[in-house]
C-alpha cells in the first residue's frame, strides 16, 4: 500500500480531535457530576432516569399531602380536646346540680351552660387555611349556627354542613380523609362529632335541655335524662378523638415511607446519571497525558519528515 505524505498528518488530527472531545466530555462530568447529559448520551439510562424523576416527583407531591392533611388532623384534634372540655364541664354542672341546689346557684348553672353552648358552637367553627373543620365538602360557610332568645339564651343550634368527606391521595392507590362532619343522622358514613343517631350523640340538643331544665328547677330531669345523654356525648367525643390519633398514626406512617421511597428513588437516579468523580479525574488525566503526549510526538515527527526535504 503506498503510504502518501498527508497521511500521517490527517491520523495525527484525527486522533488529536478525539482526544479533545474525550477531554471536554470527561470535564464537563467532573464539573457537573453528571454522567449523563444528553439523551443520545445513554437512551437506556436515560429512560430510566426519566421514569425515576417521574416517580420521585409523585412521591413529593403525596409527601405534600400527607403534610397538609396532618397539620389539618391536628387542628381537629385541638377542637375536639376543647369540645371535650367543654362536654366534661356540663357533665360536673349536672351532677352538681341535685336537689340540695339553690334555684340561683341552678340559674347560675344555666348561665355558665348557655355560655358552654355558644363556646362550643365556636369551636365546631373553626377554620384551617380558611376552610371550616366540621362541615364536611361544605367549607365555605360555619357548619353551625346559633339562636337565642332576647334574654341570650339559647333557642337552638342548626347545622348547615354535609355528611360528605373528602378524600386525598396519600400514597398509589391509597386515599385518606382527616375531615370530622358535625352531624350525621343517616344511621351510615361517617360519625358525627356532634350528633350522631349510631350513638345517641346529640351535644347542642342535650346542652340546651340541660340549660332549660336548669332555669325552671327540674332536677329531676337533670338526673335522670341529662346526666345520660351528657355521657353518651362525651363516650362520642373520646371515639372522634382516639379516631383522629388513629388517622395522624396511618399518616406519620405514610410520610415515613414516602421518605425512605425519596431516598431510594434518589439513589436509583444517582446511580444512571451521576459519575464515579475518582474514576473521571483519573481517566480526565490519561486522555490529557495522551494529548500532550499525541502534540510532542507529532511534532518530532512532522520535524523530521521536513528535514528530509531540505
Amino acid at each position: 500500500m503506498r503510504v502518501t505524505t498527508s497521511m500521517f498528518p490527517d491520523a495525527l488530527v484525527a486522533q488529536l480531535n478525539m482526544l479533545q472531545q474525550r477531554q471536554q466530555q470527561l470535564q464537563t462530568e467532573a464539573a457537573t457530576g453528571l454522567r449523563v447529559q444528553l439523551p443520545s448520551d445513554d437512551p437506556s439510562a436515560t429512560r430510566l432516569v426519566l421514569d425515576m424523576q417521574g416517580e420521585s416527583q409523585q412521591v413529593s407531591q403525596y409527601k405534600a399531602n400527607i403534610s397538609t392533611l396532618l397539620q389539618q388532623a391536628t387542628a381537629s384534634s385541638s377542637a375536639m380536646q376543647q369540645l371535650k372540655t367543654i362536654a366534661d364541664r356540663a357533665g360536673e354542672i349536672a351532677t352538681q346540680a341535685d336537689g340540695t341546689s339553690s334555684q340561683q346557684d341552678l340559674t347560675n348553672y344555666a348561665t355558665e351552660v348557655t355560655q358552654l353552648i355558644q363556646q362550643a358552637a365556636q369551636i365546631m367553627n373553626t377554620q384551617f387555611q380558611g376552610d371550616y373543620l366540621f362541615g364536611g365538602t361544605q367549607t365555605s360557610q360555619p357548619p353551625y349556627v346559633v339562636a337565642t332568645d332576647s334574654n341570650g339564651t339559647v333557642t337552638g343550634v342548626t347545622y348547615e354542613g354535609n355528611t360528605t368527606t373528602a378524600q386525598v391521595e396519600i400514597a398509589q392507590g391509597d386515599t385518606v380523609s382527616v375531615q370530622t362532619i358535625g352531624a350525621n343522622t343517616t344511621g351510615g358514613g361517617p360519625q358525627g362529632l356532634i350528633t350522631d343517631t349510631r350513638s345517641g350523640a346529640d351535644l347542642f340538643n342535650h346542652l340546651i335541655s340541660l340549660q332549660n331544665n336548669l332555669r325552671a328547677g327540674n332536677t329531676a330531669a337533670i338526673t335522670s335524662t341529662d346526666q345520660a345523654n351528657l355521657s353518651k356525648d362525651d363516650q362520642n367525643i373520646i371515639t372522634q378523638i382516639a379516631s383522629n390519633a388513629a388517622i395522624q398514626d396511618r399518616l406519620n406512617t405514610a410520610s415515613s415511607i414516602a421518605d425512605t421511597r425519596t431516598a431510594a428513588l434518589t439513589q436509583l437516579i444517582s446511580n444512571q446519571a451521576d459519575v464515579d468523580m475518582a474514576q473521571t479525574i483519573t481517566q480526565l488525566s490519561q486522555t490529557q497525558n495522551a494529548y500532550s503526549a499525541a502534540l510532542q510526538s507529532g511534532a518530532a515527527i512532522m520535524q523530521l519528515s521536513i528535514l528530509n526535504y531540505l
